[in-house]
């Protein structure tokens, strides 16, 4: 699977890993965010910001 970096503060969503305390599961695909999934560490880029890594 894949990751995405939040480009502001380096927050990485990893879909193998998920982020449980934001309640999604390991295996989440990255597509399957809500479309109003903002950066859970600066709230400053949206899910269109993320840079696939």
């Amino acid at each position: 699977m894949s990751a995405y970096r939040c480009p502001e503060c380096g927050y990485l969503f990893d879909e193998d890993e998920g982020d449980e305390h934001e309640g999604y599961r390991p295996g989440t695909p990255f597509a399957k965010l809500p479309d109003d999934f903002a950066c859970p560490d600066c709230s400053v880029r949206f899910k269109d910001d993320f840079e696939k890594v």
